[in-house]
């Protein structure tokens, strides 16, 4: 059964920079999630909650099969997965033409395993961290050109390893995932942020997207869940039409500094809600 955990000995933090990650929202959010024997994640990402919770079992999902593969493959070949990515971070990896490479290596491979490899060091040395693809599903996020060598941090990616030996990793929609939820267990949705200005989502994360339509499907999934027994909890941007969606859930709104994303205007703080089924 999940208690919050009154010390670092549980809990470990992101190894990947993602855009939306939670890890600075933790000391908000935590206290919203209940007890429960079951974390469910949809949109798991870098996984800031699933990393800083201490929940019996864990399912953990992601639509971005790249990303979902680097869980798995931290999870089934950890010592292997560790070796061959610290290999990347190396001076002779610190230059566009290195960076070009990998990345046309990556674009170019099948093997799910490879492709796994070379996601941590595409996303440590691209341009802010971001993962975006175009129409045809390569990764085409420029070079970044870090002053230095990123940190491999080992211990972030063995940590990770040692929770993963609880948790049940999936590759697809988010529909899967929720459909597992019932009583007792806790779902918290990250989903693609709705934006009120066009209607849509951020759409380069996959070569699909995320629309309004996407939310409101979401939104119906969770509330089966809730009807199963299950507790519930979305994050989005606060903005009336999100509001609106989550009419009749409760509501809790803070503010967040972002510091991943495409434009300069993008970054800084900005108002975030958590929907709590009731």
């Amino acid at each position: 059964m999940y208690t919050h955990p009154a010390s670092d000995a549980t809990t470990s933090k992101p190894f990947l920079k993602w855009t939306g990650g939670k890890s600075r929202v933790l000391p908000k959010l935590l206290p919203l999630l209940p007890p429960g024997g079951r974390l469910i994640e949809p949109f798991v990402g870098a996984g800031s909650v699933f990393l800083g919770t201490d929940y019996d079992r864990y399912v953990i999902n992601d639509a971005n099969a790249d990303l979902a593969a680097v869980w798995a493959a931290l999870q089934s070949r950890p010592h292997e997965f560790i070796e061959h990515v610290s290999a990347l971070f190396v001076e002779s990896g610190l230059s566009q033409e290195a960076y070009l490479r990998i990345r046309a290596e990556f674009n170019a491979s099948t093997h799910r395993f490879e492709r796994a490899v070379r996601l941590p060091y595409l996303n440590k040395f691209g341009f802010n961290g971001l993962f975006r693809v175009n129409r045809k599903g390569e990764f085409n996020v420029p070079y970044g050109a870090p002053a230095s060598v990123p940190v491999f941090d080992v211990q972030r990616y063995e940590a990770a390893a040692v929770k993963l030996a609880r948790c049940l990793v999936l590759n697809g929609g988010y529909a899967a995932a929720i459909e597992l939820a019932g009583a007792g267990d806790v779902v918290y949705c990250d989903p693609p942020y709705l934006d009120s200005t066009s209607g849509t989502s951020f759409t380069g994360y996959t070569a699909h997207g995320f629309s309004k339509a996407d939310h409101e499907r979401l939104l119906a999934c969770c509330v089966q869940a809730a009807s199963r027994g299950a507790k519930v909890l979305v994050s989005n941007h606060d903005t009336p039409e999100a509001r609106a969606l989550f009419k009749g859930w409760h509501i809790e709104a803070f503010a967040v500094r972002r510091s991943v994303g495409a434009r300069p205007g993008s970054r800084g703080e900005v108002r975030e809600l958590v929907a709590v089924s009731q």
